[in-house]
């Protein structure tokens, strides 16, 4: 799977939150609110996936599970990102 487009909407700073990014891979799967937050360094980004509380447990919605996908979703919305933040 290859990242085919990547959409960012900015939010007020809250405790590092900056905005929310959608992935869309190879164009037949959207991932939506994947956190965008400044690094505690403040050098650079992370990210975080969506999860949901569920019988007292936090359950992650979705996620990478292959390493080069991940660094593939990573670059890409790091790359947008620091068009957008400028960190």
């Amino acid at each position: 799977m290859k990242v085919s487009k990547v959409e960012i909407v900015p939010v007020r700073p809250n405790q590092g939150l900056l905005g929310f990014a959608s992935v869309e891979l190879d164009g037949k799967l959207l991932l939506n609110s994947i956190g965008i937050h400044s690094r505690r360094d403040g050098r650079g980004y992370r990210l975080t996936y969506p999860t949901r509380a569920g019988g007292g447990a936090a359950i992650t919605v979705f996620h990478p599970i292959n390493p080069d996908l991940s660094k593939e979703i990573e670059a890409q919305v790091f790359e947008r990102a620091h068009k957008i933040f400028e960190l």
